[in-house]
């Protein structure tokens, strides 16, 4: 069963995605409420996580050094990544962008989108 890890510090937000998520058949959602926690997740090995969706502004370590090291291991380079997103940076999209994220949602996100992209890259990775 495909795991999603979703990384959000607003529980708020992570519980909305988690909702919208768990409408896909046979996936599964983990959260980690920090970018350190999300690492811990993904290091464990404990059943493959298929796809993250994490927010960008979080305390201690941001989203795009998270990102970062998940592009970095090559265990994981391939992982569809989503961003969800409530910087406002006009450049924000380009420089997610650069680091190989599929999607970027600005917040307020309509979960909905955000699981129809999810639902779509996990097609991607199922077939």
């Amino acid at each position: 069963m495909p795991d999603v890890l979703i990384v959000e510090d607003s529980e708020s937000n992570a519980v909305m995605l988690e909702i919208a998520f768990l409408g896909i058949p046979g996936v599964s959602v983990r959260m980690a409420p920090t970018a350190a926690e999300a690492l811990r997740i993904l290091d464990g090995g404990s059943g493959a996580v298929w796809a993250m969706v994490t927010d960008l502004n979080m305390p201690r370590m941001d989203g795009y050094e998270l990102i970062r090291r998940v592009r970095a291991d090559q265990r994981l380079s391939g992982m569809p990544i989503i961003v969800v997103s409530a910087d406002t940076d006009p450049a924000t999209p380009q420089r997610v962008a650069a680091l190989g994220v599929e999607a970027f949602f600005p917040k307020p996100f309509s979960p909905a989108l955000v699981r129809r992209k999810l639902e779509q890259l996990l097609d991607g990775r199922t077939h």
